[in-house]
């Protein structure tokens, strides 16, 4: 067995799961421990006995909050995991957010399940985790900041630095130690693109043996950020448009965030006076004051824009901004028959309140629904995108006569020039081993990295069982 080595446990030829586990003579650490999202069929593999014991770990060090990258934490943590979670500050504050709402949907998934196992005179099944679990992991977080270092033994120490992917989000550099020998590493984690709002740009220029690198978008780029305003403004302001409602699914976490911030910079240009705006999601609220609290994250721009008082100044930006906490203030919006501009998760469509709004507004021909992020097969917010002409909701069809703009240019992720612009500033032209895409992305992506940098060694995950440092 090699003393320092990587094994890849998850985003591997998919975009979800991120799980490596690194060793170092005797000690075992874990780069993330994520949940497989997707299908049902994709989801129950997050049950599956994992390939290794949770109580032999030293540590696990997380990249970002991202469910992808952190739901599955409060599960190791009840199959036996008692170290230390590192993770920014900003990060363990979101993460005490989304793994509560998450532990509440496992639960929620459980009952219906049971109800239908009880019904074939099935016993029940327990959900993957609840609350509770989510509360016994809280005390193992271990809040850091950005380019500090941290020691977890004599063998290993790391430190963040900022990916720009979402609030703090981090890049991890690894120094590994065994028997005189050091090694490098650096896991991207999920990178930001380059110019996005409110983040700084992801940091780079390392000096590494080996990179781990995402690859989501490893196969093309995203639409021009400046387009992508200025098709916003153009239905903000069409005539058209104030006749009805707005609906814009978002993610709870990034996605409002950067709509908010986006509105409040371009209101007057944008004319969203004429608008009520409402946040219509307990969960982006909550993160929303996250970003709010972190506000030295911020770029130049998003500080010059939201002051020292972000909070307060948002008010004063956006007065008509009204955040939406109750099921009563959600339904009330359904009494507006225009001039509502309504961001609600989820982002694909697949639950909470915007499948209300929808139900209530997608059959009008005066509504328009904005979709500002991805939308995975299956989903009813990639049957919008794709034009269907009816949606189901609740089981029920229901009548598309909403106008749908799909809104390039607001993703999160890096495209594949910022991804090779990334890896360019590193001046020892590192091995690199590709994680977190599927199999089109990293081909495209591996492709490209040997024809920009002849001679680099550039793998996928897939290809690589055991990675020997």
């Amino acid at each position: 067995m090699h003393k320092i080595s990587v094994k890849f446990l998850g985003a591997i030829k998919e975009v979800t799961g991120s799980c490596h586990l690194l060793t170092v003579g005797p000690h075992k650490i874990l780069l993330d421990c994520g949940l497989i999202q997707g299908s049902y069929k994709d989801e129950i593999r997050n049950s599956e006995p994992l390939s290794f014991d949770p109580a032999s770990l030293t540590a696990i060090v997380l990249s970002h909050a991202h469910l992808d990258h952190s739901g599955r934490l409060p599960l190791i943590t009840k199959q036996g995991f008692d170290g230390r979670i590192y993770a920014h500050t900003a990060t363990y504050d979101l993460c005490r957010i989304m793994l509560r709402d998450s532990a509440k949907l496992q639960q929620k998934d459980a009952e219906i399940t049971n109800r239908k196992r009880a019904r074939k005179g099935l016993p029940p099944v327990p959900p993957l985790y609840d609350v509770e679990d989510v509360e016994a992991a809280e005390p193992l977080f271990f809040p850091c900041e950005y380019h500090q270092w941290q020691t977890i033994n004599e063998q290993i120490r790391f430190r963040f630095h900022d990916a720009g992917h979402i609030l703090g989000s981090c890049i991890v550099e690894l120094e590994l130690q065994d028997h005189g020998v050091v090694r490098r590493l650096i896991f991207s984690g999920d990178l930001g693109p380059y110019q996005g709002p409110i983040l700084r740009d992801p940091e780079s220029g390392f000096d590494a043996d080996h990179v781990i690198m995402e690859s989501t978008y490893g196969d093309r780029d995203h639409r021009r950020f400046d387009d992508t305003l200025s098709e916003l403004e153009a239905i903000f302001n069409s005539e058209s448009s104030s006749r009805g409602n707005i609906i814009i699914p978002a993610f709870a976490v990034g996605r409002a965030q950067e709509l908010l911030y986006l509105f409040a910079k371009h209101r007057q240009r944008w004319h969203l006076d004429r608008w009520q705006i409402f946040l219509d999601s307990p969960m982006a609220i909550s993160a929303t004051e996250v970003y709010l609290k972190h506000h030295c994250l911020y770029d130049a721009e998003a500080r010059a824009t939201l002051g020292e008082r972000p909070a307060q100044k948002l008010k004063q930006l956006l007065p008509n901004l009204m955040f939406c906490e109750s099921p009563e203030e959600s339904m009330a919006i359904n009494r507006i028959h225009h001039g509502a501009i309504i961001i609600a998760g989820s982002g694909m469509c697949t639950g909470g309140r915007v499948k209300h709004h929808l139900k209530h507004l997608v059959w009008r021909d005066t509504t328009q629904v904005v979709i500002v992020g991805f939308q995975a097969h299956g989903t009813p917010g990639r049957a919008l995108v794709d034009g269907n002409h009816f949606i189901r909701l609740w089981g029920e069809a229901i009548k598309v006569r909403a106008k749908v703009h799909t809104i390039g240019g607001l993703s999160a992720h890096a495209g594949q020039t910022d991804l090779l612009r990334w890896y360019q500033q590193m001046p020892s032209r590192p091995a690199v081993t590709l994680v977190h895409g599927e199999e089109q992305a990293q081909e495209t992506l591996k492709a490209k990295m040997r024809e920009q940098f002849p001679g680099l060694s550039v793998r996928r995950a897939v290809d690589v069982e055991l990675l020997a440092l």
